[in-house]
């Protein structure tokens, strides 16, 4: 039997958005981020708790989770981002605002547990880390997903000097390369734009601009896209655990196979794969000890 598992084109499903934007404060990136349908929306920030936030957000079946409830801690904001993949729910597009601050905040922690040892970007690595298994999960979370951060200057050469040659945003200098999306908002009067830094997609060309309006973006993403209902993953079910568990007592595979396994599924342990993956695993280990 064939080991071959590609499909066809034409039977792929179309992907969710999954962006970044940034800019400056007051140019609407919380505001455009929740006229997406059925937002479950994690304020880092503690600034979109105000009356007519809330309101626009609670007219759009979505809900909050802010700082009382744990959005300063990035372990919880990884459970909250699991819960959402893995269990059944009604909503539709998860934001992260703003995804600087949490990221920042872990740096400055790490920084002050390391002192005067801190060096060569070592405050870095933890905040590294989870943004990883962020990304990780993000990705296979089947719903919309909006990454708002801070702006600031990008630096480079100049007539070769070191000068400010333009902005970037605030956080995981490679987050950009894990998403197919990343704009810079900018604010002129009373209209936004919205300036495609980066992109994978042909109806958002790099470098290009658009009005930064919720139509706009639905209508060139998809609507049907962006409306879908989500689905969760199905986990790894305690049955199959169990048997896992039994082959691998009984087979020594190496740490380095496992590491294998885990990459190619994008997760962390066993019990982080869904069960079509784990069964894979246990008639592959039934062949073995056949």
């Amino acid at each position: 039997m064939s080991k071959l598992k590609a499909i066809s084109p034409k039977d792929v499903e179309a992907s969710r958005p999954k962006i970044l934007i940034f800019g400056q404060g007051g140019v609407g990136k919380t505001w455009f981020s929740l006229d997406f349908p059925n937002v479950y929306y994690i304020d880092t920030e503690g600034g979109a708790s105000r009356e007519h936030y809330m309101e626009k957000l609670d007219a759009a079946n979505g809900i909050y989770f802010g700082v009382k409830q744990g959005a300063l801690s990035f372990e919880t904001i990884l459970e909250q981002v699991q819960a959402l993949a893995t269990e059944s729910h009604g909503y539709k597009t998860l934001v992260i605002d703003s995804i600087t601050k949490i990221f920042n905040l872990e740096v400055a922690k790490e920084a002050e547990r390391l002192g005067d040892k801190n060096a060569f970007g070592a405050d870095k690595k933890p905040a590294i880390a989870y943004m990883r298994k962020l990304i990780s999960w993000l990705t296979r979370l089947d719903m919309n997903v909006i990454l708002i951060a801070h702006e600031k200057p990008l630096w480079g050469m100049m007539n070769g000097e070191r000068a400010e040659i333009g902005t970037t945003y605030d956080g995981w200098e490679k987050l950009s390369y894990e998403l197919d999306l990343v704009f810079n908002i900018k604010k002129g009067g009373a209209a936004r734009v919205g300036k495609v830094v980066k992109s994978r997609l042909n109806q958002f060309p790099d470098g290009s601009s658009l009005p930064w309006e919720f139509a706009e973006f639905a209508r060139r993403y998809g609507e049907n896209i962006i409306n879908a209902d989500s689905k969760k993953i199905e986990l790894a079910t305690d049955a199959q655990m169990v048997e896992l568990n039994r082959l691998l007592a009984n087979i020594k595979i190496d740490d380095a196979t496992k590491d294998m396994w885990f990459k190619k599924a994008d997760v962390d342990s066993f019990e982080e794969m869904d069960t079509a993956t784990i069964d894979k695993i246990i008639t592959h280990l039934k062949g073995k000890l056949q």
